[in-house]
């Protein structure tokens, strides 16, 4: 039984480390058919800032990635012990005060950056 314990932990850890105010990198598996019906599976990187991180460490946590495309905001809401997403790396962190930052959608707010 520990054993199971420690493979669930090292999971947890590496969700522990994404915060609001993260840049970072998602890495989604998409599986697509072609003309001929042959699925082929491949790997959409979605880089944007984390807006909001959910339900902590449960099994049902996620968080809310927003990026700012051609004017036009998308936001995209990744649960984080999905199989779906094949890993996640933070690029930079901003210093923020809050836990939502629901603001940024409104306003054109600049975030100070700070090390990782």
């Amino acid at each position: 039984m520990s054993e199971e314990k420690k493979t669930t932990t090292a999971k947890t850890e590496n969700t522990l480390e994404i915060k609001p105010g993260m840049t970072v990198k998602v890495h989604e598996k998409i599986k697509e058919k072609n003309a001929k019906g042959v699925e082929k599976e491949r790997i959409q990187i979605f880089e944007g800032l984390v807006i909001a991180h959910k339900h902590g460490k449960e099994i049902g946590a996620t968080i809310t990635v927003r990026k700012v495309s051609d004017g036009i905001g998308v936001e995209k809401i990744y649960p984080l012990h999905s199989p779906v997403i094949s890993k996640i790396e933070p690029v930079k962190q901003a210093k923020v005060r809050r836990a939502k930052l629901n603001y940024l959608r409104t306003n054109k707010k600049r975030l100070k950056e700070t090390k990782i």
